[in-house]
């Protein structure tokens, strides 16, 4: 990406559309606005105007709306041009731009640029990309949470107090017989330190939430062969998703699907039944739904009896016992099980949605709601602590003051304003054009 380019792109939905939006950014933003379409209207103003081509042919007609740097999203010269959303009309204002040396803008530059530009920092930045992607309401709020920089401002603060007790550190290093020097460092930084490393304990322990947010409540559907998990997960769906037939050992693969249960992401996957067998292809199925049961969030053991469930303690996940095909029977005994339910009728299936969306929401709601979701984030905050932790338990001033730094630097990486050049060509590619 060159920045001193003047950048373009549809930043509205995907053609054919009721209105299609077309982003301007750069130095030359303006001045080929103002080619196309006329003088040009005071900032943040909208008015309608005729798009003209240099030779005076007539494009389309829509409003042409300004925001001059640094007012504007880029933090350069921006130029919005709302046009009628036909294919025809926006390959030609393209091949307009392009003749008059814009570029087609790449994935997320506009969104990089106003990184680099100080309009937003690398957690906002992906809070953003979190938002465009956003499929559940929870995942909307915990998007907006960051991307208005709810997260960035604790981190920016916990940065700002490393920086003042590296100070009174190397104050007192430098100065210990000056009398303007503060109180000793035991009693105006360690007690701030140990505080601070608590917090970010506390977000590190917030992890797991913002994890399942972010990318789903992995529910695992365990049980023997004909337990009723593909027709489980077909009921679940409100489609077909598996194939069910009384075939034993007909499910190979793990075969997923995502709902929004009570506004959060949850992922159910079918898995192979359990049981001993020679099919090479039905081992390596078996093999894969024990991994997914050792991943998930909850796991829903199926049966049509508590000795077809097997023993299943060595998982660290809740585990559920459901009996299953209650509508084969007239007195199934549901002794032992925490649920019952038919994928035919639909009976307890109400029941059993409903307490998943409790569960997830009980994890959402008994910690604070700005917590990171990212493993980029999780790593750096905990190798900000292990520093804090070297920096309580040292005992030479200097070595100490170095473990701040270093801990300072984490904190800068995970903002963007330290050391991560190479992570934002990766990190905007997750971005659409136009964003």
């Amino acid at each position: 990406m060159l920045v001193d380019d003047t950048i373009f792109a549809l930043s509205s939905g995907s053609l054919p559309a009721g209105l299609a939006v077309i982003r301007l950014s750069g130095p030359r933003a303006l001045a080929v606005a103002e080619t196309l379409a006329g003088p040009l209207p005071p900032a943040r103003e909208a008015v309608l105007r005729t798009i003209r081509a240099p030779d005076g042919m007539v494009i389309d007609s829509g409003l042409v709306v300004t925001f001059r740097a640094p007012r504007s999203f880029t933090g350069e010269d921006c130029v919005e041009l709302h046009l009628h959303g036909s294919r025809a009309v926006v390959s030609m204002t393209y091949s307009l731009l392009e003749s008059l040396g814009l570029r087609l803008a790449e994935p997320g530059e506009f969104s990089k640029r106003a990184l680099e530009n100080g309009k937003l920092d690398l957690v906002e930045a992906e809070g953003l990309s979190d938002l465009l992607r956003a499929e559940t309401e929870m995942q909307r709020r915990l998007a907006i949470e960051q991307a208005d920089g709810g997260l960035s401002s604790i981190y920016r603060q916990w940065a700002a107090d490393l920086t003042r007790s590296r100070a009174f550190i190397e104050a007192e290093l430098d100065f210990a017989d000056e009398d303007d020097v503060p109180g000793s460092v035991s009693d105006t930084v360690w007690r701030m330190i140990e505080r601070m490393k608590q917090a970010i304990d506390d977000q590190l322990n917030a992890t797991q939430s913002g994890r399942i947010v972010r990318d789903g409540f992995q529910v695992a559907i365990m049980g023997q062969p004909n337990a009723g998990k593909s027709s489980l997960l077909n009921a679940l769906a409100g489609r077909d998703i598996a194939i069910v037939t009384e075939i034993e050992g007909t499910t190979r693969d793990v075969l997923t699907v995502d709902l929004d249960i009570q506004g959060y992401l949850v992922r159910f996957s079918d898995t192979a039944g359990i049981r001993d067998t020679d099919d090479v292809v039905e081992r390596e199925g078996i093999r894969r739904a024990r991994l997914v049961a050792e991943q998930a969030d909850l796991v829903l053991m199926l049966g049509d009896s508590l000795t077809d469930i097997e023993d299943v303690n060595r998982l660290d996940a809740p585990v559920w016992r459901v009996r299953t095909k209650i509508d084969a029977v007239s007195h199934a005994d549901l002794t032992g099980f925490d649920f019952s339910l038919s994928s035919i009728t639909g009976e307890g299936l109400a029941e059993l949605k409903a307490a998943i969306g409790a569960i997830v929401a009980e994890r959402w709601q008994t910690i604070s709601a700005l917590k990171p979701g990212r493993v980029r984030h999780i790593q750096l905050l905990q190798r900000a602590s292990n520093l804090l932790q070297e920096a309580l338990e040292g005992s030479q001033l200097d070595m100490q003051a170095e473990c701040l730094r270093l801990a300072a630097a984490e904190m800068g990486r995970i903002t963007g304003h330290v050391d991560v050049e190479q992570l934002l060509d990766v990190i905007f590619s997750e971005f659409c054009i136009g964003k």
